[in-house]
């Protein structure tokens, strides 16, 4: 029966990151660009640091990826995130759709599913757009560490 006061909760919070198709999945990331950045891992202390050395592929002012669809052409090692995946990336920011979801947590304000704009995770200051480095030119990356991951 039809229930026309009843409201449709949107995907995010009506499924499980398993249950996603790629459509959705894929819309959950904010576009906020940690991802493609390098990070140097602490082999004593297990600690991640976040760098601002990019990846080739990253547009440091979109923090959009250059070539999504071919990248692990370009990245071979490029990032695979999935349901699968997702426990073992403890670098993961706070911030991140997929940790927040499968930590049981909701989206962000600004996150670009809540706001309907695909540039709020730029326009709220949440991305890495305008201070990355290319990392053709970066030299060692331990130059240009931005922040420990906790």
């Amino acid at each position: 029966m039809n229930n026309p006061g009843r409201k449709l909760l949107p995907f995010w919070k009506s499924k499980v990151l398993r249950e996603m198709n790629q459509e959705e999945w894929e819309s959950l990331c904010d576009g906020c660009g940690k991802c493609c950045l390098h990070k140097l891992r602490n082999a004593e202390t297990g600690r991640v640091y976040l760098t601002a050395v990019a990846c080739k592929l990253l547009d440091g002012n979109t923090c959009r990826c250059r070539d999504y669809e071919n990248r692990r052409q370009h990245v071979p090692d490029c990032l695979d995130l999935s349901p699968d995946t997702l426990e073992e990336l403890d670098w993961l920011p706070d911030t991140c759709a997929y940790r927040l979801l499968n930590e049981g947590k909701d989206l962000p304000e600004w996150h670009p599913l809540i706001t309907g704009d695909p540039d709020s995770t730029i326009r709220y200051g949440m991305s890495v757009a305008g201070y990355t480095i290319p990392e053709e030119s970066a030299g060692n990356p331990e130059n240009y560490i931005l922040w420990e991951n906790e």
